[in-house]
Parts: structure tokens; C-alpha cells; sequence
């Protein structure tokens, strides 16, 4: 289910200006919502597609999270993960004027600003992780190497 030579999203674009490689998957015409529905119409493990969250800390500094679809936040382990006494979960609503994502559409790569951005460990093992082009309905796959040449980010346990 690949969107090559269809529809390119700003991710897209972004990586293909730092000559990075990737595979990009187009999921618009399913039924799926949520990340491991995702998952199962691009025929893909679940371990491997990841969801990007937006936090806020009580420093009032902003977090992005990068987990697999299928797992849950903790959000006592993200806080400690960039030295935060406590965060919560961006309002959906904030969520587009401060990264240029809607709510299922957020990628960690192009935000309009940058954020301490942690990737759940396990992404480590995979050799390459599958994450949101930015875009409903698009994704696209990339080595965890590669995706170091486009953001900062550090690893962590930060799942229940």
C-alpha cells in the first residue's frame, strides 16, 4: 500500500531533501483508526508501528513520546525520562498550533518547533520503525539511525 508518485506529505518531502530512505504506506481508503488497527491493514507488527504523543510538563515545556501502537504511556516513567516532577497529555486542541499535526496525523519529524523528543526503547532492537507521515492515512518506515539525522531524540522505558 505504498503512496509513491501519489501524494507526498511535508515528512515526506523533508526526508527526501536529506536524501534519507524510506518506504511510505498509504492507508486512507480502510476503515482503520486506531494505531494497531493501522498496523493490521498495512500487514505489519504492531511492535514496529509507533504512535506519536505531545505532553506538556509541569515546567510548562513541552514533550513528544514516540511508543508502539499497542502500548500505553506511563506517564510517571516519560516525566522522569526529561526530568519533569509530573506531565500530562496535550489537549487535542492545542495540538496543531504547536506542532502543525492534527490528533492522528502527528509525526515527530516536521513539527514547526523542536521538542525533547523520547523513542520507547524497543524501537532499538526493530531495524527500522514505522511512524505518522503527518498525515491521516499516511506513514512511512524508517531507520532509527536515519531518523536521528532528521531529530534529536534520546530512548527509554516509558510504557506501562
Amino acid at each position: 500500500m505504498s503512496s509513491k508518485g501519489k501524494f507526498k506529505t511535508n515528512v515526506m518531502r523533508i526526508l527526501d531533501k536529506k536524501k534519507i530512505t524510506y518506504n511510505d504506506y498509504c492507508y486512507v481508503d480502510t476503515d482503520a483508526v486506531s494505531g494497531v488497527e493501522v498496523a493490521a491493514v498495512l500487514g505489519q507488527d504492531p511492535a514496529q508501528v509507533f504512535k506519536t504523543l505531545v505532553t506538556v510538563g509541569k515546567s510548562k515545556e513541552h514533550y513528544v513520546f514516540v511508543i508502539p501502537v499497542a502500548l500505553e504511556l506511563d506517564l510517571k516513567k516519560a516525566a522522569q525520562s526529561v526530568g519533569e516532577k509530573s506531565i500530562e497529555m496535550l489537549k487535542s486542541k492545542d495540538l496543531l498550533g504547536l506542532t502543525g499535526y492534527i490528533h492522528g496525523g502527528c509525526s515527530p519529524i516536521g513539527m514547526k518547533k523542536y521538542f525533547s523528543t523520547v523513542i520507547h526503547n524497543s524501537a532499538e532492537g526493530l531495524g527500522s520503525v514505522i511512524v505518522s507521515a503527518g498525515k491521516i492515512g499516511y506513514q512511512v518506515e524508517i531507520s532509527l539511525e536515519d531518523l536521528g539525522k532528521v531529530i534529536r531524540f534520546t530512548t527509554a522505558d516509558i510504557t506501562v
